[in-house]
């Protein structure tokens, strides 16, 4: 099935708005991306050498590409590829690297939820990326070639790879004004 996620292209203008004000509209259209990376999605985050995040991605759509038109599913009914997200979706890794506010992705780290894959090892590698921290590697004992293919890329790349081991279990978001 597809995915149905509506966001309003623009802030309700005018009294009596059931979305309230411009800066709650606001709140609101900027959770999706919160929630697809906190519920268990796959995120990762472009950070320099000095600890200033550079770029950040999700999986999903290219720009431009509607949610509301491709598939979300994971599995087709009828068996039919194109009836899953699989063909569509550009990985967080690729997202974060093209998402950066920095001139060149080289030398910096890229933390990322579950391992990468081996098409988004090459392109860690050809965007300079100098370490992988991951915090998920659910084919640890799965032999699937694209993870051994991803190993074996980063590897001989030089690209430092290593599990994050996160100094809290939780991080707390708080989106209220403390003005108010």
């Amino acid at each position: 099935g597809i995915r149905q996620r509506r966001t309003p292209s623009k802030p309700p203008r005018g009294k009596g708005s059931s979305h309230g004000t411009t800066t709650s509209w606001r709140l609101r259209s900027f959770q999706p991306s919160v929630q697809r990376i906190l519920t268990g999605r796959v995120g990762a985050c472009l950070v320099s050498q000095e600890g200033i995040i550079l770029g950040i991605g999700y999986n999903g759509f290219p720009r431009g590409c509607s949610d509301d038109k491709l598939p979300w599913a994971k599995k087709s009914a009828r068996g039919d590829p194109l009836e899953t997200k699989y063909p569509y979706v550009v990985h967080a890794e690729v997202n974060a690297i093209l998402n950066t506010n920095h001139a060149s992705a080289a030398g910096q780290k890229l933390y990322v939820t579950m391992f990468p894959c081996n098409e988004c090892a090459k392109i860690i590698i050809q965007s300079g990326v100098s370490e992988v921290l991951y915090f998920v590697e659910k084919r640890i004992d799965n032999s699937d070639h694209v993870y051994v293919a991803s190993h074996n890329l980063l590897s001989m790349a030089g690209v430092k790879v290593r599990k994050h081991q996160p100094q809290m279990a939780q991080i707390p978001i708080n989106f209220q004004d403390p003005r108010v």
